[in-house]
């Protein structure tokens, strides 16, 4: 879809500062977390999993819950940035002797109404867009003190009925995807608990281009949760998660270094700007990889697989320097002003004058320019973006910043009352939000509140998580 389409995907892509705040994926409204309880704890929960919402946070932990319990939340999504977006989550589980644990649950999302404009920004009415998800689970212990899991679900995203001008198409798409999930009871020692999920794995998502595709939010997390206090009427647990979405995006890059993009196709046959490859068939033009691709490469994307970056997508790398000026034009001062590369005889207009042959040693009429591989090639674009060296400036480093770590602690006192507090942390994303929250427990009922704090002017800021959970 195209940008006339996407005045509600931009304020939706905000609300995505609860997982990552730069996103290369579709299906965003996945990685909203639910649960108060989760959204007290910095939205640290694999390693925990315990009740109605290990469904969504790791299905494995399914296995171990052999009542039935069923959970819901309501929250006001990004109230301070858009009035009328709210978030539904309701789940369910029951144990089943000999099988295991079934279970699932319902997400959606109400982006509200949303103004349509034209490729020219004219009115064109208002729409309402929705997404939601429907998922089933299953957990099933492989020793007394390990599970596995699996989910299946079936997503529907609704930006809008119909494309803007010549777009054609609706800005709907039905799919599915699928989760793998591991817990461990009594990691490396008693106390030490560790689970692992991969969500979201499935087909790439489009809209109204399929050309324009993007994946799945496919995302890895390990978790840890340590019990420091385990006793009667005392309880305290730390818990850690990380994150590492399992997709791997190329912007434009010189893959094979001879500082042009594309120009060939994938057979290896030359057909000009409109190849996407070089000559030995490595996609140059930007694209992300397929998810049994993504799963290793993910890991690779940013510092190791590519080259430089075409930043401005002319198809060329450098040509320019960091002034603006290309290539070939800082020549001798034959305009007499004491300034190279001014040429406007003495004027001090800093402009080329019409008609000067200045910089032409080859007597051909035009200006004589650094060619690829030449000493005084630019390094830079026309708008002094850096593009030769970008592909050997980029470390592992960026790996780990990509990452998001959420930590967490919660007590319990009794089986009755629970405080609870986190910290939310991702450096690209520049979200950096602590969380605390309440839980308390009486007679099958459980009622939660998980609260967001930030700086001013966060669009997480003040965000309140309200949850109920029934047993019976």
């Amino acid at each position: 879809m195209r940008k006339t389409l996407y005045s509600v995907v931009i304020a939706f892509v905000l609300s995505q500062g609860t997982l990552f705040g730069i996103s290369e994926a579709s299906a965003l409204f996945l990685l909203i977390s639910p649960g108060a309880r989760a959204g007290g704890m910095g939205e640290a929960q694999v390693a925990v999993a315990n009740d109605a919402y290990a469904s969504y946070w790791n299905p494995a932990g399914l296995a171990f819950l052999e009542d039935s319990e069923v959970a819901l939340m309501h929250v006001n999504w990004l109230q301070n940035l858009v009035p009328d977006m709210y978030y539904e989550f309701l789940a369910y589980h029951k144990h089943v002797p000999s099988l295991g644990t079934l279970g699932g649950h319902v997400i959606f999302l109400n982006l509200g109404e949303q103004e349509r404009r034209g490729e020219n920004n004219e009115d064109l009415g208002t729409f309402t867009s929705f997404m939601y998800a429907l998922t089933l689970s299953y957990g099933a212990k492989i020793s007394p003190y390990s599970s596995i899991g699996l989910n299946a679900k079936i997503l529907h995203q609704n930006l809008t009925g119909k494309g803007a001008g010549a777009e054609r198409g609706e800005g709907v798409s039905t799919d599915f995807a699928f989760d793998l999930a591991y817990l461990q009871k009594g990691f490396l020692t008693p106390k030490l608990d560790m689970g692992i999920t991969i969500t979201n794995i499935g087909p790439k998502v489009s809209f109204i281009d399929e050309a324009q595709a993007d994946p799945m939010p496919t995302n890895l997390t390990l978790g840890l949760n340590y019990r420091i206090i385990d006793t009667e009427f005392n309880r305290l647990n730390l818990v850690v998660d990380f994150d590492k979405m399992l997709v791997a995006s190329y912007p434009e890059m010189d893959w094979d270094g001879d500082g042009r993009v594309g120009l060939y196709n994938d057979n290896g046959k030359y057909v000009g700007e409109a190849g996407e490859y070089n000559e030995a068939g490595d996609r140059e033009a930007a694209h992300t990889d397929p998810i049994y691709l993504a799963f290793f490469t993910s890991w690779l994307d940013d510092w190791y697989l590519g080259g430089d970056i075409d930043w401005d997508e002319n198809t060329h790398i450098g040509g320019y320097y960091e002034t603006g000026l290309r290539s070939g034009e800082l020549f001798d001062d034959y305009g007499a002003d004491g300034i190279d590369g001014t040429d406007d005889d003495g004027e001090g207009d800093g402009e080329w004058d019409d008609g000067e042959s200045f910089s032409d040693d080859n007597g051909n009429g035009e200006w004589d320019s650094y060619e690829w591989g030449d000493e005084g090639y630019g390094k830079y674009n026309s708008d002094g973006e850096l593009e030769i060296g970008t592909g050997a400036n980029r470390s592992f480093s960026t790996e780990i910043d990509e990452m998001v770590f959420n930590l967490g602690f919660e007590y319990w006192y009794s089986k009755y009352f629970a405080l609870r507090g986190g910290y939310y942390y991702d450096k690209l994303g520049k979200i950096s939000n602590p969380t605390f929250g309440i839980g308390l427990r009486f007679a099958g009922y459980g009622f939660d509140a998980g609260f967001t704090l930030g700086p001013p002017g966060h669009p997480l800021t003040n965000t309140v998580r309200f949850s109920l959970n029934m047993e019976f």
